[in-house]
């Protein structure tokens, strides 16, 4: 799995941090944290929670190109 640098994107861009975006989905912050490092798997749950949050499409957060 790799990193979710849209996802931390995403979050920077609305000036939340960690924790922010962690509470706003009922989750730790380093939940959060594994999330964007490629550590942890989300549910599609928390996967559609993180964005609403950040007003984002699962496509937009979640889905990987295909490496060419």
């Amino acid at each position: 799995m790799s990193k979710n640098l849209k996802m931390k994107a995403a979050r920077a861009a609305m000036d939340l941090s960690q924790e922010q975006l962690a509470q706003k989905v009922s989750v730790t912050r380093q939940t959060i944290s594994a999330v964007e490092n490629g550590d942890y798997n989300p549910t599609i749950n928390l996967c559609v929670s993180i964005c609403k949050a950040l007003n984002k499409t699962l496509d937009e957060l979640f889905w990987e190109d295909e490496e060419k």
